[in-house]
């Protein structure tokens, strides 16, 4: 029964009666378009590709089957109606309808006339007699119509199996045509299908360079291997340094009205949060401590990676003293170990300081001037050659690059200029 319906015209009576239209191949139902074979429009099954004939919207005059869409390029278009253009074409190829789908602009008036919101014949070309062949299909080949002498044989042509069975024979222009088309065509691409490479990346290159770079640090690595570089005689003054534990020094400002004071300099340099000293104060008041040591330890996470690329973590330690009194304590040559001093802009807090003139001072150790980010410039500090750091008053997830820059910088002229501080 089914070769002598109209797909198109089934397939719209359904839509607009509302049927469930559901999917089938050999093993029975199944639940996607791409692995069916037959489409149930009840009480009808039609092959998917069923040929319809349903006018492409862009063609005025149907020549052959190409002018025409099939049965499943139809109801995808349909059933995609309110997809995204490149959503819709991209499942139309992944269902296999690479070149015969209902086009983007197509696709509304498609879907209008399948809904019932057209005639049926403003799409639908008639048919010729009762076969479902589209317009403009080659006739048969002249052999198969060929009159017998013999009566059996002449039955056996006018049987209608035998024209169902007729395959459709491409013509040799069309297939050229076609071939010119498929050339110039311009796939359409979205920002997914634009991050997938076409081209396979060879990495060998890369590989092969660090392999040998790789070798050489794990043979210098192990013990008794020779020494690339001839031994420098040491210096006395650097080995006696290195002797002791010489943490680095980090001074900051005894004024109350600082940024960063005792009560607060642990958890912002430490944990990267800053909070008002007023705030770390009262915390500290509720947990037991009432006055603020005169010594802080700072231990800040390092994380490296060894010459057998493995990573590592260890802890810097620092120390942060906020007097000379305190600073006195680590004997004649604190100030060698000093790399750092926070100031609030205010000469007098260099008074007791080794070096007293700013200009002297920030010439020997890395300056620091705290502000808010609000704040105008201060113009007494133009001339001191200190970095200045801008904290946000509200913005407490911006702590960690601030305190992050402040390291990255700290490292740099430590590095430059009292090397043996750094723990490497």
């Amino acid at each position: 029964m089914t070769s002598t319906l109209e797909p198109a015209l089934t397939l719209r009576q359904a839509i607009k009666a509302k049927q469930s239209i559901t999917y089938t191949n050999s093993d029975g139902p199944c639940s996607s378009l791409s692995s069916a074979t037959h489409l149930v429009i009840p009480p009808h099954t039609f092959p998917k590709s069923a040929p319809t004939r349903f006018r492409k919207v862009d063609v005025t005059a149907a020549t052959g089957p190409q002018d025409f869409y099939t049965l499943d390029a139809l109801y995808l278009a349909w059933s995609l109606q309110h997809a995204s253009a490149a959503d819709y074409t991209r499942q139309a190829r992944e269902n296999g309808l690479n070149i015969g789908f209902v086009s983007v602009a197509a696709r509304k008036k498609v879907v209008d006339w399948l809904e019932g919101k057209g005639s049926e014949s403003d799409m639908i070309v008639p048919a010729a007699g009762e076969t479902t062949t589209p317009p403009g299909t080659p006739p048969p080949r002249s052999s198969n119509l060929a009159p017998s002498s013999s009566p059996g044989k002449s039955k056996t042509l006018d049987t209608p199996s035998s024209s169902n069975k007729r395959r459709y024979v491409a013509d040799s222009h069309d297939l050229d045509v076609v071939k010119k088309i498929r050339q110039n065509e311009i796939e359409l691409r979205d920002r997914s299908s634009v991050l997938r490479g076409t081209k396979p990346n060879n990495f060998t290159s890369i590989k092969t360079a660090y392999a040998e770079k790789l070798k050489k640090m794990r043979e210098a690595s192990k013990p008794g291997a020779p020494a690339s570089i001839p031994a420098q005689t040491p210096d006395l003054k650097m080995q006696a340094r290195k002797a002791r534990n010489n943490f680095p020094i980090i001074m900051i400002s005894s004024s109350p009205t600082a940024l960063i004071t005792m009560h607060n300099v642990k958890r912002f340099l430490q944990e990267s949060v800053f909070e008002t000293s007023q705030a770390a104060r009262e915390r500290a008041k509720a947990e037991g401590n009432t006055k603020p040591d005169d010594l802080i330890p700072i231990y800040r996470k390092l994380t490296q990676i060894d010459p057998s690329g493995r990573e590592t973590s260890t802890h810097a330690r620092y120390l942060v003293v906020d007097s000379v009194e305190a600073l006195s304590k680590f004997g004649a040559d604190a100030w060698d170990r000093v790399v750092c001093v926070m100031t609030t802009g205010q000469a007098w807090q260099f008074k007791p300081y080794r070096w007293n003139e700013p200009t002297v001072l920030f010439h020997h150790v890395k300056g620091f001037y705290m502000s808010w980010a609000n704040d105008p410039p201060n113009n007494r500090i133009k001339d001191w050659n200190v970095t200045e750091l801008k904290i946000d008053q509200n913005r407490r997830h911006i702590d960690k690059s601030v305190v992050a820059h402040f390291w990255k910088i700290l490292d740099t002229w430590t590095m430059a200029n009292k090397p043996w501080l750094m723990k490497v």
